[in-house]
Formats: structure tokens, sequence, C-alpha cells
């Protein structure tokens, strides 16, 4: 249809960055309330009823300033809000405003936005994250100095110039370049494919999910899809991180066993159990807030919402990163199980040692007596 105008809608350009490990969110609030902006807000799902679909623990909003971003080489003036999650992820969402054009305009801002303040930009992300940082800072436990990132690109359109079915959507307009970021015609199967994730609850209604991009036609204004999108992408940042750090975390470990292993048969014990404490530290950690982040939202009626929640998680590929995390906690906890045994083995071994000394030593003082 090639009349059919966006009236209303959005692009939203989604940035998420692990900052710290953990985030006091009782103390942001009371840090943004402090602030002449305004006091922050505990995010809630609007639409979903409150025992059906809730946060664990809510994340808090925060409206920053709106800034000024040149895209398709105009100015456009973009509201900014961050939202923090307890677990140590901050997301900042940059919406540019869409209205008024037609449907191949609207898909050219989206793929301008992409470019301009995509993956590959620095700015103004770096600048709005240090913000943050220095505001928050109090609130930081145990802050990152070099955050890893995930990105996502939220196309919203509101009110469409005709009356149709969101369903009839695809048919009616070509969405592959907005879902893609392609000028170039795409193969069937891969059309196919950007097209398999798709929702809709109402008639007027649709949500189409892809990796790193997501169309949303939404008449009521309701925000509860884009929320559970980041809060997926939020998942994914956490688990990545965690990932990365047992990465890391293996080869090290598997040095300081050998290292512990080297050790004279004195100092072995104490080697053995200083390193089996520390990776107990590290499993519990880990466990600790890869649970937090497993369980920040709760599903239990909203079918639709929930379906859209568990899909992003698959294309995100969030259950298979979380398993590769759990396979490599549970090396860790069998090598500490095995140190701490090593540990206690070698405690009993000097012990039994002490004692047969402590009985030579008396048999010896009682002959050196009786022959005296």
């Amino acid at each position: 249809m090639n009349d059919l105008h966006v009236r209303s809608g959005s692009i939203i350009a989604l940035r998420l960055f692990d900052i710290a490990y953990s985030i006091d969110l009782k103390q942001v609030e009371n840090i943004w309330t402090a602030k002449s902006s305004g006091a922050a807000v505990r995010s809630a799902l609007h639409s979903a009823p409150v025992k059906s679909l809730t946060f664990d623990v809510p994340p808090v909003l925060l409206r920053l300033d709106p800034i000024s971003i040149k895209i398709g080489g105009k100015i456009v003036i973009c509201n900014v809000t961050s939202r923090l999650y307890d677990f140590g992820v901050a997301s900042i969402a940059i919406r540019v405003p869409a209205s008024e054009m037609i449907w191949e305009e609207y898909t050219s801002l989206a793929n301008a936005v992409d470019r301009e303040i995509g993956p590959s930009a620095t700015e103004p992300w770096a600048t709005i994250l240090e913000g943050l940082r220095v505001e928050l800072a109090t609130a930081l436990n145990r802050p990152n100095s070099k955050p890893i990132e995930e990105d996502h690109l939220i196309t919203i359109v509101q009110q469409l110039s005709h009356l149709i079915v969101g369903s009839d959507l695809p048919e009616m307009v070509d969405l592959i370049p907005l879902l893609s970021g392609e000028s170039r015609y795409l193969s069937e199967k891969t059309r196919k494919d950007l097209l398999r994730q798709r929702f809709s609850y109402y008639e007027d209604d649709l949500v189409v999910l892809t990796w790193d991009r997501s169309f949303i036609y939404e008449p009521r204004h309701d925000s509860d899809v884009a929320d559970i999108i980041e809060v997926a992408n939020a998942q994914l940042l956490e688990f990545r991180y965690y990932d990365e750090l047992l990465d890391d975390e293996l080869p090290r470990m598997y040095d300081l066993v050998k290292r512990a292993r080297r050790a004279t048969n004195l100092l072995a014990p104490r080697r053995f159990a200083d390193l089996a404490r520390k990776l107990y530290t590290l499993v519990a950690e880990v466990t600790e807030l890869t649970e937090k982040a497993d369980n920040v939202l709760q599903v239990t009626e909203d079918v639709y919402l929930a379906r859209i929640y568990l899909a992003a998680l698959d294309i995100f590929r969030v259950p298979r990163i979380s398993s590769a995390v759990d396979r490599k906690l549970s090396i860790v906890r069998d090598t500490y199980a095995a140190l701490y045994a090593e540990a206690s083995g070698s405690r009993g071994e000097l012990l039994e040692i002490a004692i047969v000394v402590l009985i030579v030593i008396e048999i010896t003082i009682a002959l050196i007596r009786h022959t005296g």
C-alpha cells in the first residue's frame, strides 16, 4: 500500500552496559530524588495484571535530559531514559520521534538511526554513561571500568493512516528493510526467517522479533513489549558477562591448582584451603548474580507477554549462554570440592605424622630416663 503513512511512532536505540557487580537501587532513588530533574520511578508493566507478570526486583527508571542528535542530515530532539537493574546492568534508551511520514521514509529514518547511533557509534552513549556513573557512583558496588555492551533497535508505530489488521501489515508493506537494515532484496528463506517470530494479541497489533531489531505496532501506546525486550537483553548481557568472566577464570584456576600441588607437604594444606576459599567465593558471587538476572521477570498468567518474553530469550540465545555459565560453574564447584578434600587429606596426613613424631619423642624420652 503505497499511500500508507505513519501518523505517530518512534525509533528507540537501546544500549545496555554491565557497569557494576550490583547496584543499590534504593540509593539510586535517593540520589535522583535529590536532583532538580525529579524523582526516580520503579518500573512496572502497565497492561499486565500485577500477579501475572511482574519484576522480581523492579528496576529504577530515570528520565534524563533530552539531547540533540544529527540523524539523516537533520537535528532531532530525542528523549533519553535509563533503567538500572539491581544485578549491575544499566540500559540507556534514546527515543527518536517519527510522525507524518510515508512508510519508506519511516524505514529510512530507522536505518539512519542505526547508522548514526547504532552499534558502531560511541557517542552520545559514552557521555551519557559517564554522567550516570559519576552521579550514581556511591550506589555502584564494585563498578566495572570496561563494561561490556548489548544493543537493540526497537521500531514502534502507534498510529497509521489506515485502520488495518496487524497480522496483515507484512503483506501490505515491506517490513524486511526495517528489520534487517538491508536495502537489497533478500532471499525468500531469509525473509521468512526474519518474519518467523510474529505475535498479535488484538486484531490491530503486531510484534516482530529478530536478533538485533524489533518492530512493534501498538495503537494503545502500551510499552510493555518494549520493556520485555529490554529485560531479555539485560539478561543476555549479564550471562555474557559471567560467561566471559569464567572463560578468563578457568585457565587461571588450573594454573593455581598446579602451583598448589607443587607446594611442599607442609604448605600444601594451607594453599589448597586458600584456593578452595577463593573458588567458593567466585561460585557464590556468580550464582547470586546470575540467579537475580534469571529471575528478574516473573511470568505466571499473561500468556501473550510470556510468549514474547520466551521468544526473545530464545532469539537472544539466553538459555544457551546460561547453560554454558552453569557448566563452567560446575567445573569450578568440582574443583573446589577436590581441593577441599585434598586440603583435608593433607591435614590428616600431617596430623598423623605429628602424632607419630610425638610418640617417638615420648618413647625416646622414656628410654633416656630408663637408661639413665
